[in-house]
């Protein structure tokens, strides 16, 4: 893609990414969908760098620009995003954008542009604390209240990765108009590879919503090898040490896919999770899922997943434990799991996205890829 003369035909879409999270991934997944829609892709980076092989990723698929701005969640004080709004703004003029995708409601605070606004909410901290710690949002980041209510109020269209999700949204901040649910995707292909006899969970384990010491405690009980994929250590010192389960540590998404290919079972044990990216995968992959009693994974598996009890890790090791045992409930259930992903492509949620930008856009977008 040039710098700022587009393609004839295509539309440009400014969508805002990170390199810590699964926003990444969504970015990705949902740029390539975008492609045969005839829409460009700019990225807008902040937080910490990416590293070359995703900086190379993007720039295959669209346009990569790094901002030099911090993530609100990784922010020490409001005024430490202050220019947030102003650097996308100016960032979207000078690639002459049609549209503002952000993945972060915050950085749509105040912004002064004329360009219709999306923004997808894929988590917060003010639902995190509600969830995990069944509380307000402490003072010190009442900050981030505000900048996410003000994000909200300049968005034409709010976008949340649940029902669940946006439910939580409008008990954490009240109604928020023109808030839809576009569920997220994964973008690895249904496998029936031979499983192999281990449980696999990923995760930023430094994260107390996704509840890794439950996991690590369940992991002395299990008679199958538990293995964590992800960081332990967080941005701002946080550690949770692995003592039981065999911790892999970060690893490149490739790896983590052939894990999620191989792993007889993959368990999430998250109390906070706005849509479950892994489970997703996992499941795509024929997977038995042993997932959290919660409203996410409630509304998306129901009956294709056994549900435990995010706060006991006897009951997680007793749920391994009967799945190792029982190979025939083990495949039906990755079965059903498979099945059900199916509800979760990357070409639904490249249609639903894109049908949003059209009806933000109006007839213009629509008809750009005819």
């Amino acid at each position: 893609m040039t710098t700022q003369n587009r393609r004839p035909g295509y539309r440009r879409v400014l969508m805002t990414v990170d390199a810590v999270g699964g926003v990444w991934s969504y970015a990705m997944d949902l740029a390539a969908g975008l492609k045969p829609r005839h829409v460009e892709v700019v990225f807008a980076g902040l937080g910490p760098r990416p590293t070359t092989e995703k900086i190379a990723e993007a720039n295959r698929l669209g346009t990569l620009v790094w901002l030099e701005a911090p993530l609100d969640w990784m922010a020490g004080d409001e005024a430490a995003v202050a220019e947030v709004p102003r650097l996308i703004a100016d960032l979207a003029r000078r690639k002459k954008v049609d549209l503002l995708h952000l993945n972060l409601p915050s950085q749509a605070a105040g912004i002064e542009t004329d360009l219709p606004v999306i923004v997808v909410c894929h988590s917060c901290v003010v639902t995190w604390f509600a969830a995990v710690r069944a509380a307000k949002v402490p003072r010190d980041w009442q900050w981030q209240y505000r900048l996410n209510q003000a994000g909200f109020s300049s968005a034409g269209t709010v976008i949340a990765p649940s029902g669940s999700h946006a439910s939580a949204m409008a008990a954490a901040y009240g109604p928020i108009p023109n808030l839809s649910v576009v569920y997220n995707s994964a973008a690895l292909e249904p496998s029936n590879e031979p499983k192999q006899n281990f449980v696999l969970a990923a995760g930023r384990w430094w994260d107390e919503g996704k509840n890794g010491a439950v996991l690590d405690a369940a992991a002395a009980l299990t008679r199958w090898p538990l293995k964590l994929a992800g960081a332990n250590r967080g941005p701002d010192r946080q550690y949770l040490p692995f003592r039981n389960a065999d911790h892999l540590g970060e690893l490149s998404r490739e790896r983590m896919m052939v894990l999620a290919r191989q792993a007889a079972i993959v368990v999430s044990p998250s109390v906070y999770e706005p849509f479950g990216l892994a489970a997703l995968e996992a499941a795509r992959a024929g997977a038995a899922l042993v997932l959290s009693d919660i409203p996410t994974y409630r509304e998306i598996w129901n009956d294709a997943a056994l549900f435990v009890d995010p706060h006991q890790p006897e009951a997680f090791a007793d749920a391994f434990n009967r799945l190792a045992d029982d190979p025939q409930h083990r495949v039906a259930l990755g079965l059903k799991a498979q099945e059900r992903s199916a509800r979760f492509s990357l070409e639904e949620q490249a249609q639903a996205m894109y049908a949003i930008y059209s009806g933000t856009l109006g007839h213009t977008f629509s008809t750009a890829a005819e």
